[in-house]
């Protein structure tokens, strides 16, 4: 067993690392431009639905519940359309600096995970590949493994889920990566 308290520094690492990897993924390469492309006609949409002042949050349209599912008026909803999860934003500039800072937030509490994963198996001195190994799994599942949950259950495109569950894997191995490097000798 190694002390958490010695992996402050692979932990606050590969946070940076990962966070400088992100992007450069998402400045330089083209695989996530076009996840989220405009829908038809979005001027009549938009001008559609900008009244109804719907607040901020997620939505599934049409709405039912469990009781319900299969009532021959909800089914008709359903084969009638349009069928809709739906995440509503405020309206306004995105804010950036805000999810930028959530998003290291999120590096450090995948990067503290994995290293106390590691932590609890390995002792001090633990070799490079076994590092890797144990850390990489742990971050990988942290970056990766529910966005399944989101193409299993609320057909997201699979695209999108594909290219993410790349990117935990690149995010995981640079973890993996600074823990093998820094795990105290």
């Amino acid at each position: 067993m190694t002390s958490l308290t010695a992996l402050w520094l692979p932990i606050f690492l590969s946070a940076v690392a990962c966070f400088l990897v992100s992007s450069l993924i998402h400045m330089f390469t083209p695989w996530h431009r076009a996840e989220y492309p405009a829908v038809p006609n979005e001027e009549a949409f938009r001008a559609a639905t900008r009244g109804l002042d719907v607040p901020p949050g997620d939505y599934m349209i049409p709405r039912t519940s469990a009781a319900h599912m299969n009532s021959p008026e909800f089914l008709a909803k359903m084969n009638e359309g349009p069928v809709w999860i739906l995440t509503a934003l405020r309206p306004g500039p995105w804010g950036m600096g805000r999810n930028l800072a959530r998003w290291f937030v999120y590096l450090l509490v995948i990067s503290a995970c994995a290293g106390y994963v590691a932590s609890r198996a390995l002792s001090v001195g633990a070799p490079y590949l076994t590092v890797f190994r144990f850390v990489g799994v742990s971050a990988f599942l942290g970056y990766s493994a529910a966005l399944w949950q989101m193409w299993i259950w609320y057909r997201r495109a699979l695209r999108t889920t594909i290219t993410s569950s790349i990117d935990g894997l690149i995010y995981a191995c640079v973890t993996a990566g600074v823990f093998g490097w820094l795990w105290p000798r």
